[in-house]
């Protein structure tokens, strides 16, 4: 009887659905992945990376910062986006034109069209570190998707559905590859479950994620 594939081996199909309205594309941005990091010392000598707190008072483990016309934060006051960075009160960097472009073509590919993001949240996770269940509801509009292109170490996407208590999907992520969602699955809880240790040639011990919307 033949031997099953490592899953790492085994073909990856160019568009793999999430859902109704929601979509893996595989490796859709590598190359952009693969210039990413370079690219992101420039923004982050402008609006450096910073653990923010919720209202509640924690930190968050995952480090991030925004680049575009609009940035997400969070404090004591709440989430929200602001257009200026509150650390420097200076507008965020401008987002680079080759981002923007490829999350107008990952939005196309994905069945969204004309999709304008003016935000660029920025994560970055270190071994250990999670994302918990939440939705992307802070943005004045939700018609739009959202696009999120994952760089560096692999991680697992938990994708689930309009209720906390749904159903939980589990997908893995790895360089280069892309997920959007919107329409009906727009308000979906997701997350990213606690890293797993390892050490990638191009960002060390990160996951770096990028993710666009429209923010205004």
């Amino acid at each position: 009887m033949r031997a099953a594939l490592p899953a790492l081996l085994l073909p990856r199909a160019a568009r793999e659905p999430l859902g109704e309205a929601a979509a893996l594309l595989p490796g859709f941005a590598t190359a952009e992945a693969d210039a990413l990091p370079a690219l992101l010392q420039a923004l982050w000598r402008e609006a450096p990376l910073r653990h923010m707190v919720t209202p509640g008072g924690a930190r968050m483990s995952v480090a991030m910062s925004n680049c575009g016309e609009a940035g997400w934060v969070s404090d004591r006051r709440g989430y929200r986006y602001e257009r200026c960075d509150p650390h420097s009160g200076r507008p965020w960097p401008p987002m680079p034109a080759q981002l923007r472009e490829l999350a107008r073509r990952a939005a196309s590919a994905a069945g969204f069209e004309a999709f304008e993001p003016d935000a660029c949240l920025i994560n970055c996770y270190t071994p250990g570190t999670r994302l918990s269940l939440h939705q992307d509801r802070d943005e004045s509009d939700l018609h739009s998707p959202v696009v999120s292109l994952s760089c560096g170490l692999p991680a697992t996407f938990l994708f689930g559905g309009l209720r906390r208590s749904d159903p939980l999907r589990r997908t893995p992520l790895f360089h280069g590859d892309v997920v959007v969602w919107g329409g009906p699955q727009r308000l979906a809880f997701h997350g990213v479950a606690p890293l797993l240790e390892g050490e990638h040639p191009l960002t060390g011990r990160r996951r770096i994620n990028l993710t666009f919307r429209r923010a205004f």
